[in-house]
């Protein structure tokens, strides 16, 4: 079975997600953040060197980085589910919007977080960070307008990945119903019963609406 290290208010929330989507069977192992500093405890080192969730374990095989397992998941156990043909254009939207999810899209929220913590004498470089997440937003309204979905017209693990993302510019980077496509999808993910079922699962989960 599939054992899931999983964080409050963290990206491994995604994986709980996944397979509840996928009806898979597996067993959730809860850490909590520090209530001061926000990290997590140092009980998480003894899963991975790092002390970051997501981690997975399954059959002796230990699995980090959300796209890494989200890859792992579907290649042993999504039977096709939530993922387009090997080879098609669509294929290759999700494969883009998996690694775009961790890369271009979290890096300026990340950023910002860190910034707005560092007061007054980051203002011009915060400036030019909300800058541009404003045009990453932009950018990802376009992009859902088309098909109503990151990776085509139906729904994928790509919008798995892409909701993290979407849920902390909700919560710091300005996301709001002015952006209707994504806002919207954003929303509809949210109200998908394996997504209400993840939140059961998984326990507190501030992002969630």
């Amino acid at each position: 079975m599939i054992q899931v290290h999983h964080l409050n208010n963290s990206r491994s929330q995604r994986i709980l997600w996944l397979l509840e989507e996928l009806e898979l069977p597996y067993e959730v192992v809860r850490y909590e953040r520090d209530p001061q500093t926000m990290l997590a405890p140092p009980e998480l080192r003894a899963i991975h060197p790092l002390g970051k969730s997501p981690v997975v374990v399954e059959d002796g095989e230990t699995v980090a980085e959300t796209g890494a397992i989200v890859e792992y998941i579907l290649e042993h156990h999504g039977a096709g589910r939530l993922t387009p043909p090997s080879g098609t254009p669509t294929h290759r939207r999700l494969r883009y919007w998996m690694h775009f999810a961790e890369g271009s899209a979290m890096t300026p929220l990340l950023v910002k977080l860190y910034l707005t913590r560092v007061g007054e004498a980051a203002a011009p470089v915060l400036s030019r960070i909300e800058a541009n997440i404003a045009g990453l937003l932009d950018y990802l309204e376009a992009e859902v307008e088309k098909e109503g979905y990151f990776a085509g017209p139906d729904f994928t693990a790509a919008d798995v990945m892409m909701s993290f993302p979407l849920e902390v510019a909700t919560a710091r980077g300005g996301l709001d119903a002015s952006r209707p496509a994504l806002f919207g999808l954003l929303r509809k993910l949210q109200a998908r019963p394996a997504y209400r079922r993840a939140l059961e699962r998984g326990g507190s989960y501030a992002y969630a609406p």
